[in-house]
C-alpha cells in the first residue's frame, strides 16, 4: 500500500510538473545562433560542463550523458525588453528562430577551450570593471540550454554586476523516476570537476570574489565540492580564500548529512544563505523518495532543533514559504519573485554587503515584514 501510494504521488507530482515544462518549450535548435535586433538586452554566460557534445541536436551543444573532461562554451542570450516580458520568467519561443520582441534568442553560442575561457573571465573584467564571479549550479531536470536561460534571467533581472559562469553537470533533462536517480549520480560524478572550476576561478588575477548560487540538487554539487575544497584548502594552509558566499536555494539535500557537510568545512568555510519553502512539492516528492528524511530546502527554520542549529552555524536563512501566490511554483519561486534571491543577488554584487548583515533599509527582503523570516543573524 505505501508502495503504491509513494508511486501515486510521484506519477501526480511528475505529470503537474511536466505540463507546466512543455507548454510553448521547442524541442530542438534552441542554441543556434539567430541575429539579434536593437532594444533587447544581451547577457553573455561562460559555461563550464563535465557534459558530453550534443550528437544529435546541435541547438542544444550538450547532451544530458556524462564525459571525461571538462568542457567550455561562451553563449551570448538575447532578452526581450521588460515591456515585453514578465521578470522573473523566461520566455521560450513558441517555435523557432522566435522573436527577439518576445522571446529569449542566442546570439551567439561556441566551443571553447580552457585557455580562452580564462582569457574570456580576463578580458570581460577588464572591459566591464567588475571582479565579482558568479557561478550558478542547477537542478535536476534541466537541460543545457534550460540552464543557460535561467542563468541569464538570473543576471539580467538582479542587474548583478558580476561575471556569469555556468556550472552545468549531466542532467538528463527529464522527468522520471529513473532520470531522478540517474541526476542523483552524476550530481556525485560532478562534484570534483565543480571543485576544479572553483580553485581555477579563485586563482585568476582578474577575479576578486566568487559567489555561488545553487538550486535544488545542484545543492549537492556545491556542498561536496565545497567540502572537499575545504578539506583540501586546510591541509594546505590556504587562507584568504576569494569564494566569499554560498547561496543554497531549495536545496534538494538530506538534512542529516548537511550536518556532517558542515563539520567537514569547519569554520573556514564560505558564508551561507539558505533559501526555504515548506510548501515545496518537488521537495516534498524527494523527500518520499528517500525514505521521509526533512530535505534542507523544506524545513521550517522556527521549529527546533533547525531554529538554534542554523544560528549556530551562522547560516542565514530566509523563508519563502509566505511569498506564495496562487499557481506559483514553490520550486522556483526565489529565481522567479523579484524581491527574493534575484533581489538579494543585486544587493550582494552591488554593494559589497554580506548577506549576514541585515540592514532595514537596504535588504529588499526585510521590507515584506513578517511575510518573510530571517533567522541566523
Amino acid at each position: 500500500m505505501i508502495v503504491t501510494r509513494n508511486l501515486t504521488v510521484f506519477v501526480l507530482v511528475a505529470m503537474a510538473f511536466m505540463l507546466a515544462a512543455c507548454v510553448g518549450r521547442p524541442a530542438q535548435g534552441v542554441l543556434i545562433p539567430t541575429a539579434g535586433i536593437a532594444g533587447t538586452s544581451l547577457v553573455p554566460i561562460y559555461a563550464v560542463t563535465n557534459r558530453e557534445r550534443s550528437t544529435s541536436d546541435p541547438g542544444e551543444m550538450f547532451s544530458g550523458e556524462r564525459a571525461g573532461k571538462t568542457s567550455y562554451a561562451a553563449i551570448t542570450v538575447s532578452i526581450p525588453p521588460d515591456t515585453a516580458r514578465k521578470v522573473g520568467e523566461v520566455q521560450w519561443p513558441v517555435s523557432l528562430p522566435g522573436n527577439p520582441v518576445t522571446d529569449f534568442m542566442t546570439v551567439s553560442a561556441d566551443y571553447i577551450d580552457k585557455p580562452r575561457f580564462a582569457a574570456s573571465i580576463t578580458a570581460a573584467a577588464k572591459q566591464s570593471g567588475r571582479s565579482k564571479v558568479l557561478v550558478f549550479v542547477h537542478g535536476f531536470n534541466n537541460r543545457f540550454d534550460d540552464a543557460v536561460y535561467r542563468l541569464a534571467q538570473i543576471v539580467h533581472d538582479s542587474k548583478a554586476p558580476v561575471i556569469p559562469v555556468l556550472f552545468t553537470w549531466p542532467s538528463r533533462g527529464e522527468l522520471r523516476l529513473r532520470a531522478y536517480t540517474y541526476d542523483r549520480e552524476s550530481a556525485n560524478y560532478s562534484r570534483d570537476a565543480l571543485e576544479s572550476l572553483l580553485n581555477m576561478l579563485t586563482s585568476y588575477a582578474s577575479v576578486g570574489e566568487v559567489t555561488v548560487l545553487a538550486h535544488s540538487m545542484g545543492n549537492w554539487v556545491t556542498l561536496e565540492a565545497l567540502r572537499g575544497r575545504a578539506i583540501r584548502n586546510r591541509l594546505a594552509g590556504t587562507k584568504n580564500d576569494k569564494l566569499k558566499e554560498v547561496m543554497l536555494v531549495a536545496p534538494d539535500v538530506d538534512v542529516d548529512v548537511f550536518r556532517t557537510q558542515l563539520q567537514r568545512m569547519g569554520v573556514a568555510r564560505p558564508r551561507m544563505s539558505l533559501f526555504v519553502s515548506q510548501d515545496d512539492d518537488a521537495l516534498a516528492l524527494s523527500r518520499t523518495i528517500w525514505g521521509d528524511v526533512p530535505r534542507l530546502g523544506d524545513v521550517n527554520p522556527q521549529q527546533e532543533p533547525y531554529r538554534t542549529e542554523l544560528a549556530d552555524d551562522r547560516i542565514t536563512v530566509y523563508d519563502l514559504t509566505h511569498l506564495a501566490k496562487p499557481g506559483d511554483d514553490a520550486h522556483d519561486r526565489a529565481f522567479e519573485d523579484v524581491t527574493s534571491v534575484v533581489a538579494m543577488i543585486r544587493q550582494r554584487m552591488a554593494q559589497g554587503q554580506t548577506m549576514s548583515e541585515h540592514r532595514a533599509i537596504d535588504n529588499p527582503l526585510t521590507k515584506l515584514g513578517d511575510r518573510v523570516t530571517t533567522l541566523g543573524r
